[in-house]
C-alpha cells in the first residue's frame, strides 16, 4: 500500500541566454546554492548563510523586489 511522496531534493533551473541558448545552470538545495557556466562539469557552492551573508551586503547592490 502506497503511504507517502518523496519530495525533490533540489530545485534547478537552466538559465538562457538572449538568443536561448544555455548560459548555466542554478540549483538550489536546503543546504546550499550551487552554479554551473555553460560548459563546465562541475557546479561551483555556498552554503545558504554564505548566500544570506552576500546577496544582503550592501556592497552586492542587490535590491529587495517589490513581489
Amino acid at each position: 500500500m502506497l503511504k507517502s511522496f518523496e519530495s525533490q531534493k533540489y530545485v534547478e533551473e537552466r538559465i538562457l541566454d538572449e538568443n536561448g541558448k544555455v548560459f548555466g545552470v542554478i540549483r538550489i538545495k536546503p543546504s546550499g546554492v550551487l552554479w554551473k557556466p555553460k560548459g563546465v562539469e562541475k557546479f561551483y557552492s555556498v552554503s545558504l548563510s554564505v548566500f544570506t551573508q552576500w546577496i544582503t551586503d550592501p556592497a552586492t547592490k542587490a535590491a529587495r523586489t517589490k513581489s
